[in-house]
C-alpha cells in the first residue's frame, strides 16, 4: 500500500503544472509542487506513536526510504505534491490571497480505523504562495511545532500531529525579532499529520472573489470529507442548506471548546488569524505560542501583537468568535438563510461561557456550574493576579485542599484560619515571589472559606477525579522548549528525547520538569517573547 492522491486535489480544483514562482492563483484551491532538495538529512526524532496509529504502509519502516521521504528528497510511492491557497483575516484586517509558504502536502493515508490522514512537509521549499521567502524552516521553529503539537495531543486536546523532525543540514537566514539583524540558524522539517488541513481562509478566499462555484465546491469537501461525520455529497450537487447550518454549528462548538481547553491549561495560541483557523476544530499552526507561567490574562507571547494584544489570554475566546463571524459571512454568500446563520453567531459569547463557566467548576472540582459559583470563579480569578502565582502548579497543589476542614468558631477571630492556611500551603510552591504577600491575606481567607463552603457535602474521590483530569501536573513550559532547542543546536539530543517523554504524561507529576519557570528565564529569548519567525 503506497500514499493516495489527496481528497481535496480530487475534489477541488487545481493547477497541475509545477510553478514555483509567487503568483496569485484565482479559481483554484492547489497548486502542484514539489519539494526542494536539501544537503545531508538527519532524522532527529520519528514519532513511533503516531506512526502506528496511522498504520503507515511498510514501505515507511525502511529507514533509508523513511529519511529520504521525510526530508523532500525523494517522493513516497503514490505522492502527489501539492500546496493549499487561502486566505484570511491577520490582525483583524483582511489580507488576501495567502495559502501553504512553506508546505508541501504528500498525499493521504487511510489508518486501521478508516480515518483519514493528509501527510506534509512544513519547511520543504518554495511554492506558489511564499510570497518571495524561501520556504524553508529553521531547528527552532520545527522544535517548537513537533513539541507543542505533541503536548497538545496528550493533554486530549484536538490537535494537529507531528510525525517526524529532520535536520537539513543546511542554513536558513532569519531575523528572529524583526530588528535587522537577520542571522543564519540550522534549517529543519517536520512531517504535520491530521484529517485535514481545511482553514477558515479557504472559504473567505472564495467569498471574497464572488466565486460561488468554488466556495460550494469547498463545503462540498468540508460535509463530504469522512472526519466531520456527515454524509457525503457529489461536487455537482446542490447544497443542503440544513446539512451545512449542522456542519457550521458542530464548528463553532468544537472551536468553542478548543478555546476553553486553551484556557484550561494556559495555552495562548499567539497568531489567531482566521488562516490559523482549523476548518476541523483543531489546533493548527504552532508560531509564537506560549504557555502561562505566572497566571497574567493580559500576557501574549507574539512580540508582534505587544502593542494591540488582540490575542492576549484572556481574548481568546472573544477572538476564535470574531474568526467565526467572518466564516459566517463567508458561507452567507451561498446559503440563503442568514437568519439561521445569525442566530448562530448571536449564540456564541453565551455558548463560549457556559462551556468556560464550566470548564472552571471542575479545574475546582465542582460537578456542575452553578450561578452562585460565577462569584467564586471571579474570586479565584482576582486571587490569581494578585501576585505572581504560577497556573498550573497552583491548581495541581488545590488538590490536596481538604474537603471537609476542622471545625472552627464562627463568628470568633480565628474563624477561617484553617482554611487559609490550608490554602497557603497549596499555593506556596506556585509563588514566584516566595511569600504570601500580608495586603492579600483577606481575599486568601474569603476565597478559602467559599470554596469549603461550596465543597461541603462533595465526595473527596470525585473532586479528586474531577480535578485530576482537568488540571496536568506537567505543561511544555517555554523555557523547557528553549533548553531542548539550545542543546539540539549544540549537538545534545538529550534534553529533547526527555521532554518528549514526560509531554506523554501530562497528567502525571514529571519532577524538576513539573518546576516553575526559573528566574534566568523570566526574559530569556524564547522563553517570554516570542516573533512570528518562532
Amino acid at each position: 500500500m503506497s500514499l493516495t492522491p489527496s481528497k481535496y486535489t480530487a475534489f477541488l480544483p487545481g493547477q497541475q503544472t509545477i510553478d514555483h514562482s509567487a503568483r496569485q492563483t484565482p479559481g483554484v484551491c492547489w497548486s502542484a509542487t514539489q519539494p526542494t532538495v536539501v544537503s545531508q538529512p538527519t532524522l532527529i526524532h520519528w514519532n513511533t506513536e503516531l506512526a502506528d496509529e496511522i498504520g503507515l504502509p511498510t514501505a515507511w519502516q525502511d529507514p533509508e526510504n523513511r529519511l529520504q521521504w521525510l526530508s523532500g528528497n525523494a517522493l513516497p510511492p503514490g505522492s502527489q505534491p501539492y500546496a493549499m491557497c487561502y486566505g484570511g483575516h491577520q490582525f483583524g484586517q483582511w489580507a488576501g490571497q495567502l495559502g501553504d509558504g512553506r508546505v508541501i502536502n504528500l498525499g493521504d493515508v487511510s489508518a486501521r480505523d478508516g480515518q483519514n490522514w493528509t501527510l506534509q512537509l512544513k519547511g520543504a521549499g518554495p511554492t506558489a504562495y511564499s510570497r518571495f521567502a524561501d520556504g524553508r524552516a529553521v531547528l527552532r521553529s520545527s522544535v517548537r511545532e513537533y513539541l507543542c503539537s505533541e503536548a497538545m495531543a496528550c493533554l486530549g486536546i484536538p490537535t494537529t500531529r507531528a510525525l517526524s523532525l529532520v535536520l537539513t543540514g543546511d542554513s536558513v537566514v532569519r531575523d528572529v525579532f524583526y530588528d535587522g539583524n537577520p542571522a543564519p540558524e540550522q534549517g529543519a522539517i517536520v512531517c504535520r499529520a491530521a484529517p485535514s488541513f481545511l482553514r477558515f481562509g479557504h472559504f473567505e478566499l472564495a467569498a471574497s472573489l464572488g466565486d460561488s462555484a468554488m466556495l460550494k465546491q469547498l463545503i462540498h469537501y468540508a460535509l463530504s470529507n469522512t472526519s466531520t461525520g456527515h454524509v457525503p455529497f457529489t461536487p455537482d450537487s446542490d447544497l443542503d442548506v440544513s446539512a451545512v447550518l449542522a456542519w457550521f454549528e458542530t464548528l463553532c462548538e468544537q472551536t468553542l471548546k478548543l478555546a476553553v481547553d486553551w484556557a484550561r491549561v494556559g495555552f495562548v495560541h499567539g497568531v489567531l488569524n482566521t488562516d490559523n483557523m482549523s476548518a476541523m476544530g483543531l489546533t493548527i499552526d504552532y508560531g509564537p505560542y506560549g504557555w502561562l507561567d505566572a497566571y497574567d490574562p493580559s500576557w501574549t507571547p507574539n512580540t508582534t501583537d505587544a502593542g494591540q494584544r488582540r490575542y492576549r489570554f484572556e481574548n481568546q475566546g472573544r477572538i476564535v468568535q470574531w474568526n467565526l463571524y467572518q466564516l459566517a459571512n463567508a458561507l452567507a454568500v451561498v446559503i440563503p438563510d442568514h437568519e439561521a446563520l445569525q442566530s448562530i453567531v448571536e449564540s456564541l459569547p453565551s455558548r463560549y461561557e457556559s462551556l468556560y463557566q464550566q470548564m472552571m467548576c471542575h479545574k475546582l472540582g465542582l460537578e456542575e456550574f452553578e450561578p452562585r459559583h460565577q462569584g467564586i470563579i471571579k474570586m479565584l480569578e482576582n486571587l490569581l493576579q494578585s501576585q505572581e502565582i504560577d497556573m498550573t502548579i497552583f491548581f495541581d497543589r488545590l488538590k490536596q485542599f481538604s474537603v471537609n476542614g476542622p471545625q472552627e468558631n464562627e463568628g470568633t477571630a480565628d474563624s477561617g484560619s484553617q482554611a487559609v492556611t490550608e490554602l497557603q500551603h497549596c499555593v506556596n510552591d506556585a509563588l514566584y515571589d516566595g511569600k504570601v504577600l500580608d495586603d492579600n491575606l483577606p481575599l486568601y481567607r474569603q476565597f478559602a472559606l467559599e470554596y469549603r463552603s461550596e465543597l461541603k457535602g462533595t465526595s473527596q474521590e470525585r473532586r479528586h477525579q474531577l480535578m485530576s483530569s482537568s488540571n496536568p501536573a506537567f505543561i511544555l513550559r517555554n523555557y523547557l522548549v528553549q533548553q531542548a532547542i539550545e542543546s539540539l543546536g549544540g549537538g545534545d539530543q538529550q534534553p529533547f528525547d526527555e521532554l518528549f517523554q514526560a509531554l506523554r504524561s501530562p497528567y502525571r507529576d514529571q519532577g524538576t520538569l513539573s518546576a516553575k519557570r526559573p528566574e534566568w528565564a523570566r526574559n530569556h529569548p524564547g522563553c517570554t517573547a516570542l516573533s512570528c519567525s518562532s
